[in-house]
């Protein structure tokens, strides 16, 4: 007599729902179709994201704070959602001229995120400031775009790296010790110290001369020089440094002016 054989036992698998498909690791192309639920997932991490490194910025005084970053990221994350909704009547109807190019909305956000970005870089003299807020803006931008765009694994990992880069890299590139460019300039009474003996004294002291200038009175009997140094210190370290009271005592100085050109 044959045993009756046990029943089949079918796995149904679940179907995702559209969040967890958001938040799938593999990345996946745009629904065509979408939901309040999902676009508030969007916004919210749009949110989170923008907030974060905006209160990374504006606590070390930068001009693009919190309220520029986030409104700049989620300016580009809306975009992308705008993309997202239209994807259903992209195309060329045939009795219609009219031809729907979607990524012409987020391109154009980023040209103006670069007008944006262009006006926080200042340069003062020979000082170039706000490459690193330009830099943020851009960035954000491009998360912004990654989250409106339904790539939320993309966002909060690339979220995740440049945070880091702004907290912690910012804090060892303080560290780090870096060539930076000055001009002194020196006057100087009759031939006493001669050009020899200065230049001997700032190679002496770990200084490399970059350029050399001399204007000679012969009537005041007196002498400018203004040289271009490098040397190597930490960013943080912008006070005069010690070796011009040294300079200040050598016979014949009358008088050092001392300029910072930056890196």
């Amino acid at each position: 007599m044959e045993r009756p054989k046990p029943p089949e036992v079918r796995r149904v698998q679940s179907e995702k729902t559209p969040i967890q498909k958001c938040l799938s690791p593999v990345p996946k192309p745009m629904n065509t179709t979408l939901e309040w639920p999902e676009i508030g997932l969007r916004l919210l991490l749009t949110i989170i994201g923008g907030a974060l490194i905006g209160l990374n910025r504006g606590e070390r005084g930068h001009a693009a704070g919190l309220c520029t970053t986030l409104l700049v990221c989620l300016a580009a994350s809306v975009s992308m959602i705008q993309v997202n909704l239209l994807l259903g009547v992209a195309g060329k109807a045939k009795d219609s001229f009219v031809v729907l190019d979607l990524m012409r909305l987020p391109l154009g956000i980023l040209t103006g995120v670069g007008f944006i970005g262009g006006g926080a870089i200042l340069k003062k003299e020979n000082i170039v400031m706000g490459v690193t807020t330009a830099a943020t803006l851009w960035f954000v931008t491009v998360m912004g775009l990654c989250f409106g765009g339904g790539q939320l694994a993309l966002g909060l990992t690339s979220f995740g790296i440049a945070f880091l880069t702004l907290s912690l890299l910012k804090k060892m590139e303080q560290r780090l010790d870096q060539d930076r460019r000055a001009v002194v300039k020196l006057k100087l009474k009759a031939e006493v110290p001669s050009n020899a003996d200065l230049k001997r004294l700032l190679q002496a002291m770990s200084l490399h001369i970059l350029s050399w200038n001399l204007i000679e009175e012969r009537d005041a009997g007196e002498r400018e020089v203004s040289l271009v140094l490098k040397r190597t210190v930490r960013p943080a370290d912008l006070e005069p440094p010690d070796f011009l009271q040294q300079l200040l005592k050598q016979p014949g100085v009358a008088k050092i002016e001392w300029h910072d050109l930056g890196a």
